[in-house]
């Protein structure tokens, strides 16, 4: 159902920290230029944590509304609350997204079997296509593949993003359940490795400022073009480093700031990139031919 590169986009804040519409406006017309193949709407990079209720379901109706069919809108609406979680898929439902991306419970780590009844809750809840999320780096809790392949076996749960980095985890989760559910790579710097072991796509945080780039080379690791992925990728290296200097997305967002895409602004608890560390960014952005 979905493939290829698919960015994790940022929220675009002004200074004071209130959702900057007009540059939102422009970041979606800018991918669609760009050629990015689907977008993940409010999920660890759109800085989720932070929006109340009434703006994530405000942010997921408005990119939609943005879009306007013209590429898919992935909304994220995972919560470690299991109601909280229904209730925000079903507002994505109904702004009209394609999917949504539920992220595993954080902070309050549930069991395996937790896991697989959270998951099963909110699929059985909202008949909407579901992606699972396993992000252990940020959640302290890792989905592990036989739950995976349990969960695969609900209709209206197509994929996974699998964002520990690991290749052999991706090569295991291929074989328990890749005829059966999409697997998407969550981590940019081994997302080539996974697309071409079988991988349908990444959902991205470098695709925020290298989507054209990022596109070609997920649709040529897709297609087994393993050269031609490489030498793209090699370009893009850094910035798969650079863009986690410090805790995502507050890197990306200084990116784009640079590249005068967006405003400065982001939310606290986060704080704007640190002055030691806005060299290698820039070094990064400027050896992947965006700056």
């Amino acid at each position: 159902m979905f493939h290829g590169s698919m960015v994790a986009l940022v929220t675009p804040m002004r200074e004071d920290g209130a959702i900057d519409d007009d540059s939102l406006a422009r970041l979606v017309e800018f991918h669609i230029a760009e050629g990015t193949d689907a977008i993940v709407a409010v999920g660890t990079t759109g800085e989720s944590a932070t929006l109340d209720e009434a703006e994530h379901c405000e942010l997921i109706r408005r990119t939609v509304e943005l879009a306007a069919g013209r590429i898919p809108v992935i909304a994220g609406t995972g919560a470690n609350s299991t109601t909280e979680a229904i209730d925000l898929t079903r507002c994505a439902m109904k702004a009209g997204a394609d999917a949504c991306l539920l992220v595993t419970p954080y902070y309050n780590k549930p069991t395996q079997e937790g896991l697989f009844q959270h998951h099963r809750a909110v699929a059985e809840a909202v008949p909407i296509p579901q992606i699972l999320y396993n992000v252990p780096g940020r959640t302290a809790c890792d989905m592990l593949p036989e739950t995976v392949e349990r969960l695969a076996q609900i209709s209206n749960i197509i994929g996974l993003k699998e964002a520990t980095g690991d290749l052999e985890r991706a090569r295991e989760l291929l074989d328990r359940c890749g005829d059966r559910i999409d697997l998407f790579s969550g981590d940019d710097a081994t997302a080539r490795e996974f697309m071409l072991m079988g991988g349908r796509g990444v959902i991205s945080v470098t695709a925020n400022v290298a989507p054209q780039a990022m596109h070609q080379m997920a649709e040529a690791a897709i297609a087994g073009r393993r050269e031609e992925a490489e030498a793209i990728d090699a370009r893009l290296a850094a910035l798969h480093q650079a863009l986690f200097v410090e805790s995502n997305p507050i890197p990306v967002k200084w990116a784009l700031a640079e590249m005068g895409l967006i405003p400065p602004g982001i939310r606290l608890p986060l704080t704007p990139l640190s002055a030691a560390c806005q060299a290698p960014v820039r070094a990064a952005l400027v050896q992947a031919g965006v700056l």
